[in-house]
C-alpha cells in the first residue's frame, strides 16, 4: 500500500463520493519530507474551529501541534517530524460551540486494547504474501459454479487459553487446521474491526479501519489470511456499514455536529440497537465508506464481506415504533439514498475486484438483491437466504407426528429458490438469546434429536444454494453459544457428540466431491422434484443436477417411521447405488441401508421406472445411478 501525499483532485474525489482509496490520504501516514521522517495527519473535521493532534509525544496537550485546514474541503492536515511507528494520539477537536473533543481518528489502523482507545501510528506495508497462487485461481473460477461450505465464527470463543482468545498466530494454525480437516471451503469472522464492548460481538464499531488488537497486531491477522488462502480456505468478513455506536472517542458528532450520522435523528437513530445510521446522502460518507470496503481487500487480501443488516439500510423505519415512522420524498418508506449507496458500493468493489464475494444479510422481501446493477439489481452476488432458514426451523421444532400439517414449509423455498444466488444460513443468530441451540430446538428423546439434526442438515447440504454454519454446530452443542466461553469441545468425549462431528465431517467433504450439489445452485435445471406432494408420509424426494448431466436422488424422511419397500420414481433405468446414508451406525443412526438397487418398469412419482428402498427414520439418503454393473454382482442387487 502507498502513501500518498494529498492533493486537490484526491480532495475533489472526496467531496464527490468517488474517492476510493481514501486510507491512502487520511489518517496516519509515515513519511520522508525534507530527508525528516515524521508523520502525515489528515482528517475531515469541516465544523470546528480548531484541531489538533495530541498523543504521548506532546504530553496529550495539542498547543503545538495544530492543524492547518483546506477551508473549502473541511479537510485538516499536518505533518509532525520525528514521530515513529506505535506512537498514541487522537484528535483535539475545538467546536464551535466551544466544546473539546477527544477522538479517536477514523482511519486509525490500528488502536490500544480496549478498554483504552487511542489510535496508534500504524504502517500496513510490512507484510509479504505468499497467496499468489489462490488469487490466481480465484480469478479463473466462476464463484457460482463452485462448492461454498462456510464455517461462521468469532474468534474470541472459538476456543480459549488463560480465559482469552486465541491470538491471530494461535487461529493460524489452529483454526485453519480444523477448518481443512472438517471440509469447510470458507471462514466467515464475525466482525474483526476495533469495536469497544466485546459482548457487541464487533457490530458496534470505532475504528472501521482498525484490526481489533485483541488478538494481536495486523501483520498477524495478514499471517492468518495468509495460511488460510494458502490452504486453499477463503476469508469472509462481516461488514457493518449501516450504522456504528454511540462511544465519545468515536463517530458520533465527531466535529460537534451530526457528521457521520444524519442529522435529522428520525433518520439517524436505529432505536433497537442504540446506535446512528449513516448518512448516505453525504458524499464524504460515502468516500468513507466504499474505501473501507477496499482497503479490507487491498490490505488484509479478504475474499468477501457479509454485509450486515441490509433490511435496516433499506426500510427507513426497519424496527422502530410506529411514532417514529417518516416517508422519504416520494411518500413511501425505501431508503433512497442507501440504496444508492449500496449499488454504488457493489459496482465499485467489483470494478476493483471482480472476484469478490459480496453477500447481503437481508430479511426484506427487496427484489434483486443478487442481480447486476446493470439488470435493476442492487449489485450483491450472494444473498442470506432468511427465510428458507425460518420455515426450516420452524419446521424441524415441530413434533414430526404434526409435521404432515406444516408440509409447506419443507418445500414452499423451491418456488423462489433460483430468483437470487442464495447463501442457506444457520448462523449464530439462531443460536442466541434463549432461541436454544440447534440441538435443543429438535424434538423428541436423546436419540431422536441427534437424528432430525443429522436430517436438517444434510437437507440443508442437498438443498440448491450455499452453505453456512457456526461453529461449535459441528459438535451437536446441547446449550446456546456462550460469547464469553469456548465452544464446548468436551462434548467430543461422548459418544453420539464424536459420532455427530464425524458425521459432519464427512457430508461436508461428500458435498464438496459432488459438484451436482453446487455447479447448479442458481439454475432451475439444477434441480427437480421426484415428490414434493407426501405430506402423509413427510418424505420429499428430489434430484440434483450438474453440468455434466450427473445427477443425484436425494430422499428425506421427516418422521420417525421406518419405511419397507417403499417406492421411488426415477427418470431413468438401470442400477443405483445409495452413496450417502444419514441413519448409518457410523454416525450414530439405525443402520438402515439399502446398498445397490434396481429400476423397474413400473411408474411412480409421474417417471417410468422406480426403484424399492427402505426408508430410515429421520434421515436423508442419496443415490446415484451406477452405468454398469460387473455381472458378479448383479446377484447382490436387490
Amino acid at each position: 500500500m502507498l502513501d500518498l501525499l494529498p492533493t486537490m483532485e484526491q480532495l475533489d474525489l472526496f467531496t464527490e463520493g468517488d474517492l476510493f482509496q481514501a486510507y491512502k490520504l487520511f489518517g496516519a501516514h509515515i513519511e520522508k519530507r525534507d530527508g525528516v521522517i515524521g508523520v502525515r495527519f489528515t482528517v475531515w473535521v469541516p465544523n470546528a474551529k480548531s484541531v489538533h493532534v495530541v498523543g504521548d509525544f506532546n504530553g496529550w496537550i495539542g498547543e503545538q501541534h495544530r492543524m492547518h485546514k483546506v477551508e473549502e474541503y473541511g479537510v485538516w492536515n499536518i505533518f509532525i517530524p520525528h514521530l515513529v511507528e506505535g506512537d498514541l494520539y487522537k484528535y483535539e477537536i475545538h467546536t464551535m460551540s466551544n466544546q473539546v473533543l477527544l477522538k479517536s481518528d477514523p482511519y486509525a489502523f490500528f488502536s490500544e486494547k480496549r478498554p483504552q482507545t487511542a489510535s496508534i501510528v500504524k504502517s500496513l506495508n510490512h507484510y509479504h504474501w505468499q497467496d499468489d497462487n489462490w488469487q490466481s485461481e480465484k480469478r479463473k473460477s466462476n464463484v457460482h459454479a463452485k462448492p461454498m461450505n462456510i464455517y461462521e465464527v468469532h474468534l474470541g470463543s472459538w476456543k480459549k487459553r488463560n480465559n482469552e482468545g486465541l491470538s491471530y498466530e494461535q487461529l493460524a494454525d489452529e483454526l485453519v487446521e480444523y477448518v481443512i480437516g472438517m471440509g469447510y471451503t470458507h471462514i466467515e469472522l464475525l466482525p474483526l474491526m476495533e469495536h469497544p464492548y466485546d459482548r457487541s460481538w464487533g457490530y458496534q464499531i470505532t475504528g472501521y479501519y482498525s484490526l481489533t488488537s485483541r488478538y494481536g497486531t495486523p501483520e498477524q491477522f495478514m499471517y492468518f489470511v495468509d495460511r488460510c488462502h494458502q490452504n486453499g480456505i477463503g476469508v469472509i468478513l462481516d461488514w457493518v456499514p449501516g450504522h456504528f455506536c454511540k462511544d465519545e472517542h468515536g463517530l458520533r458528532q465527531f466535529d460537534g455536529t451530526p457528521l457521520y450520522e444524519h442529522e435529522d435523528m428520525m433518520k439517524a437513530e436505529k432505536p433497537l440497537w442504540g446506535t446512528l445510521s449513516f448518512d448516505y446522502n453525504k458524499p464524504e460518507v460515502v468516500s468513507f465508506l466504499i474505501s473501507n470496503a477496499l482497503f479490507w481487500m487491498d490490505v488484509y487480501h479478504i475474499d468477501g464481506f457479509r454485509v450486515d443488516a441490509v433490511a435496516s439500510m433499506i426500510n427507513l423505519n426497519f424496527d422502530k415504533p410506529r411514532h417514529q415512522h417518516i416517508k422519504n420524498k416520494n411518500g413511501s418508506t425505501e431508503n433512497l439514498e442507501a440504496l444508492q449507496f449500496i449499488k454504488k458500493l457493489n459496482e465499485t468493489v467489483f470494478q476493483y475486484f471482480p472476484d469478490a464475494l459480496m453477500m447481503a444479510e437481508d430479511s426484506s422481501d427487496w427484489p434483486l438483491v443478487s442481480a447486476p446493477t446493470y439488470d435493476g439489481g442492487l449489485g450483491f452476488n450472494f444473498k442470506w437466504n432468511m427465510g428458507w432458514m425460518n420455515d426450516m426451523l420452524r419446521y424441524m421444532e415441530t413434533d414430526s407426528i404434526f409435521r404432515p400439517y406444516e408440509h409447506k414449509l419443507i418445500t414452499f423455498s423451491l418456488l423462489y429458490a433460483f430468483s437470487e444466488n442464495y447463501v442457506l444460513p444457520f448462523s449464530h443468530d439462531e443460536v442466541v438469546h434463549g432461541k436454544k441451540s440447534m440441538l435443543n430446538k429438535m424434538p423428541g428423546d436423546y436419540w431422536q434429536k441427534f437424528a432430525n439434526l443429522r436430517l436438517i442438515y444434510s437437507y440443508q447440504m442437498t438443498h440448491p444454494g450455499k452453505k453456512l454454519n457456526f461453529m461449535g454446530s459441528e459438535l451437536a452443542q446441547f446449550e446456546e453459544w456462550k460469547d464469553l466461553e469456548q465452544i464446548d469441545w468436551m462434548l467430543l468425549n461422548f459418544e453420539m457428540h464424536d459420532k455427530y462431528q464425524q458425521f459432519v465431517k464427512e457430508l461436508n467433504f461428500f458435498y464438496k466431491l459432488e459438484p451436482a450439489l453446487w455447479e447448479l445452485d442458481s439454475y432451475p435445471s439444477g434441480f427437480q422434484w421426484m415428490d414434493a406432494n407426501n405430506d402423509k408420509d413427510c418424505i420429499i424426494s428430489f434430484i440434483r443436477k450438474g453440468d455434466d448431466e450427473e445427477s443425484i436422488l436425494v430422499i428425506c424422511n421427516f418422521t420417525a417411521l421406518v419405511h419397507q419397500n417403499y417406492l421411488i420414481g426415477v427418470n431413468m433405468p438401470g442400477v443405483y447405488e445409495e452413496i450417502f446414508n444419514s441413519d448409518e451406525l457410523k454416525y450414530g443412526g439405525s443402520g438402515q441401508k439399502n446398498g445397490r438397487v434396481k429400476a423397474q418398469l413400473k411408474s411412480c412419482n409421474f417417471q417410468d421406472f422406480s426403484i424399492q428402498l427402505t426408508i430410515p427414520p429421520l434421515a436423508t439418503i442419496m443415490f446415484k445411478r451406477v452405468p454398469a454393473v460387473p455381472k458378479e454382482i448383479e446377484g447382490e442387487i436387490k
